[in-house]
């Protein structure tokens, strides 16, 4: 117990410590100011928008900038279902591997496109090389771009400036902060033994004299930037508890770091955007104390175990069903946490083998959204959070809801509701369809409880462009593919275009005085009545579900 306890202590310093550095970055690089970087990246950056045509000095409003997404994002879109459907007929496909189905390559492209990576698939014996690296590793730069572009226009217009230019932003995120972390994050993992070949696979001896085939391919470089842009769709299909793709100890930190340190540091960025470092420290504690919480959670559920097999054992065990020896339970409680937090959805453990306390607290992160979030979205689904508690708070004491200065209206409060009323719609509408059918359409493996919680999993992870599962459902089917394709494509670009709308609105708002009467915001009171908000708004508008699911199951368990 103490070993597991000391690594997550470990893994949750190491992310204060370089939350600021990052957030500093971040601000430096979107602020336009100069950084290391600039002598390389200035010219290259100056001959890509020549090409696209754009003026990078030139602002977009809210609809040029969501028209910008929209078309960039369909434009890719083709592109990588084409390469899904040709991929038989195109080089480095070294084991001959045809095209997929029409709707598994249609889920797979928006889920991609939508920085969820939900896959019904085993990019193993499903993906050519050229499919991995040109369609599946090309979205995960674009796709984690565009979360961190809209995210950092979010803040602009919240913080009273223009939105900024999609392209620009767009380049930035790729030359200045995906591209070279994750290049330096490759080359770290390949020196532990994470593979990067166009070599076929590998056909072997095993001791016992049987014959058996290696899976090997450009991993480490896919490995980087899905971990890093919070991606999380595996080169195979176990995902990271694959040793190819997660080898040791030591890369499981630097992944799990990976994971985290963007929308974490973005954070600190806003406050730096805002200036108004003290707002953003106590917004990154809030989290950061959520976070724990349901660390604690999740990893006291899985040391304690399961109480049916410690009856048998006649001692307590952990729970390790489901669990890579090598990182045992603690080290894949905090990585299940990390990965539903940060809306990364990468596993290194198997989600669906976690005891309730665990299912639930992850179930629990894709619902609020905000721990750590999105690529770039999800410091935006926080702010929308203040925005409300600002409302709320402003009409129970009497005085007129601010923040930052800026007037909160009516316009503001039913964007702010859209973007958080279509995350439950698009979880619970499809999930209750589903679940009315369990014997024709659901692929429940586990049924009770624990189905409804495979369910209802599958579309939070889809509505939280998440991708992580409880596997073991049935998914790869002509309902689920277009079903979660729906709610891929609503759980993203409607938040997205109501995001960028409200900071448009935010901004064009003519900036208030501050008076002895203005709610402060940047106060620990506040912050909790913040976190509260948070809880009641989020956590309860699920709580039926999680009655239903992992808090049912937990007394189903402890009853035996």
């Amino acid at each position: 117990m103490v070993q597991g306890l000391i690594q997550i202590v470990l893994t949750l310093i190491i992310l204060v410590v370089i939350v600021p550095f990052l957030g500093n970055y971040l601000a430096r690089v979107f602020l336009f100011k100069k950084t290391i970087l600039d002598p390389i990246l200035n010219p290259i950056e100056r001959i890509i928008y020549a090409g696209i045509g754009t003026n990078p000095n030139k602002n977009m409003t809210a609809a040029q900038y969501i028209k910008a997404v929209l078309w960039s994002n369909l434009v890719m879109a083709i592109l990588v279902y084409l390469i899904f459907m040709i991929q038989g007929s195109l080089p480095f496909n070294p084991t001959g591997l045809q095209a997929p189905s029409w709707d598994l390559a249609l889920h797979t492209t928006i889920s991609f496109i939508t920085n969820t990576d939900q896959q019904h698939y085993s990019g193993e014996t499903t993906l050519s090389y050229a499919s991995q690296m040109w369609a599946i590793g090309y979205l995960m730069f674009t796709s984690a771009a565009t979360g961190l572009a809209v995210g950092i226009a979010f803040i602009r217009g919240l913080t009273g400036q223009p939105l900024g230019n999609f392209y620009v932003d767009l380049t930035l995120s790729i030359t200045r902060v995906l591209l070279p972390f994750s290049l330096v994050a490759a080359i770290v993992l390949i020196s532990l033994g994470v593979p990067e070949t166009l070599a076929p696979p590998v056909t072997l001896t095993t001791l016992e004299g049987a014959t058996q085939t290696l899976a090997v391919g450009p991993v480490a470089h896919i490995e980087a930037i899905k971990q890093l842009g919070e991606n999380g769709g595996g080169f195979f299909g176990i995902n990271s508890a694959h040793p190819f793709e997660n080898p040791n100890g030591f890369s499981n930190l630097i992944e799990t770091i990976l994971m985290v340190i963007i929308p974490a540091a973005m954070i600190y960025t806003y406050g730096i955007i805002a200036g108004n470092k003290k707002q953003g420290w106590l917004l990154f504690w809030m989290v950061f104390i959520l976070f724990v919480i349901t660390i604690f959670i999740a990893a006291s559920g899985e040391f304690q175990g399961n109480p049916i097999i410690n009856g048998l054992l006649g001692e307590q065990q952990p729970n390790l069903e489901g669990k890579e020896i090598r990182f045992g339970w603690a080290q894949t409680a905090l990585w299940a946490i990390t990965t539903t937090g940060t809306m990364c959805g990468a596993v290194n453990g198997m989600h669906d083998s976690l005891m309730p306390p665990g299912g639930g607290a992850t179930l629990f992160n894709l619902f609020l959204q905000i721990i750590w979030g999105g690529q770039g979205t999800g410091t935006a689904y926080l702010f929308v959070f203040l925005i409300l508690t600002v409302f709320l708070t402003g009409l129970m004491v009497g005085r007129t809801p601010e923040f930052l200065g800026r007037k909160i209206e009516k316009r503001e409060i039913v964007l702010a509701s859209v973007i958080l009323l279509v995350h439950p719609i698009a979880i619970l509408i499809p999930g209750a369809i589903t679940l009315a059918f369990p014997e024709q359409i659901a692929g429940i493996s586990n049924p009770g409880f624990h189905g409804i919680s495979q369910v209802i999993y599958e579309y939070a992870s889809a509505a939280a462009n998440n991708g992580s599962g409880f596997e073991g459902l049935g998914d790869n089917t002509l309902w689920w593919n277009l079903s979660t394709s729906v709610v891929l494509l609503a759980g993203r670009f409607i938040p997205i275009i109501a995001l960028l709308l409200l900071a448009e609105n935010m901004y064009r708002k003519q900036p208030v005085p501050e008076t002895p009467g203005t709610l402060r915001t940047d106060s620990n009171l506040f912050t909790s009545v913040n976190a509260i908000t948070i809880l009641i708004l989020g956590a309860l508008t699920f709580f039926p579900v999680l009655a239903l699911g992992p808090i049912a199951e937990a007394f189903q368990i402890a009853a035996k």
